[in-house]
């Protein structure tokens, strides 16, 4: 059953990013829509060369990540022990567009990966359209915050936190 939802939700957004997969520089400089157009990537475009040729720069923000994104870069949630797969720790924001404290918080977490960009990411799974990485998490609250260290287990914080109290849990426990 999983399966096919998945499925279901892969062919909405294949539908709704024109079904393109290939290489291409229609992305306007944001990226939000070229996120399902190369699967290498999955939107975050390091190393995969997909928007050589583009005139514009990469812009520092928040990651819009899909199961398949996560499963790459994040952690393969099906497997029993955890392995964080990145090469910078990470924060991932568990969010849903009607969700009125995950639009809140939004705005600080955009200048949180501005202000950290190339020392961390922050990742955004849209629990609507991942449920299948919430479910993994345990995640029944949002905004449910996820920071990822380079060594170690994974911590959670439920609700809505300040830009200060974001950037005392990155000092003392991503970027210690």
């Amino acid at each position: 059953m999983k399966k096919i939802i998945v499925t279901l939700l892969c062919a909405a957004v294949m539908i709704s990013c024109g079904g393109s997969k290939e290489k291409t520089n229609e992305c306007s400089g944001n990226h939000a829509e070229c996120t399902h157009q190369h699967d290498d990537c999955n939107g975050n475009h390091e190393g995969c060369g997909g928007c050589e040729g583009h005139s514009h720069e990469t812009k520092a923000g928040c990651i819009k990540i899909d199961t398949d994104g996560f499963v790459k870069k994040v952690a393969d949630f099906n497997q029993a022990e955890w392995k964080y797969l990145g090469d910078k720790p990470a924060i991932v924001d568990f969010y849903a567009d009607w969700c009125g404290p995950c639009k809140e918080i939004a705005p600080t977490l955009e200048d949180i990966a501005k202000e950290y960009d190339g020392k961390l990411y922050v990742y955004k799974v849209n629990v609507d359209e991942a449920a299948e990485i919430a479910n993994a998490f345990g995640i029944k609250a949002i905004p449910t915050l996820l920071f990822i260290p380079m060594q170690g287990e994974p911590k959670t914080e439920v609700g809505m936190m300040t830009k200060e109290e974001l950037e005392k849990i990155i000092k003392e426990s991503l970027l210690k």
